[in-house]
């Protein structure tokens, strides 16, 4: 399930559209007030709201899909500030495969699809929380190292 849109972001303009979204969400002016700071714990609101949105069902609007845009970013990000993760922009293979333009590079190389694994979140449900997905994900630091986060 792919949540792009015609105007998505480079990865060299993910943390700025990521860092709108969630001040939007932290300062309530999108009538939330969701304590979304960039750590692996934040990752559970993530799964609550992403939940949330499940029971509501069906969105003629089309919001949903810029809200999981949004909250994809905000995962790819704590894997960028606590997993020593970049944003990489997708090849072609890739974005055909992943239904996004934009991934994040780990430290090891590997390339992973948050945008994408909170898409899963809310096709799927709770077996796919973001939060157990971050937890278990391969290629980030160790801890100890710079840039990791004791969960």
């Amino acid at each position: 399930m792919g949540t792009e849109t015609t105007a998505r972001p480079t990865a060299g303009r993910m943390r700025g559209h990521v860092a709108r979204f969630v001040t939007d969400l932290t300062s309530g002016r999108a009538g939330h007030r969701l304590p979304l700071d960039y750590s692996v714990n934040s990752l559970r609101i993530v799964d609550a709201v992403i939940e949330g949105m499940r029971r509501q069902g069906p969105d003629p609007a089309g919001r949903v899909a810029e809200a999981l845009f949004g909250l994809g970013g905000h995962l790819g990000e704590v894997m960028v500030r606590q997993a020593g993760a970049v944003w990489v922009d997708l090849d072609t293979g890739q974005c055909e495969r992943s239904g996004q333009s934009v991934g994040v590079r780990m430290p090891d190389g590997r390339v992973w699809n948050p945008l994408g694994r909170v898409a899963n979140r809310f096709a799927y449900g709770s077996q796919d929380s973001v939060r157990t997905f971050y937890l278990m994900l391969h290629g980030r630091h160790r801890p100890g190292e710079a840039g990791s986060d004791a969960a």
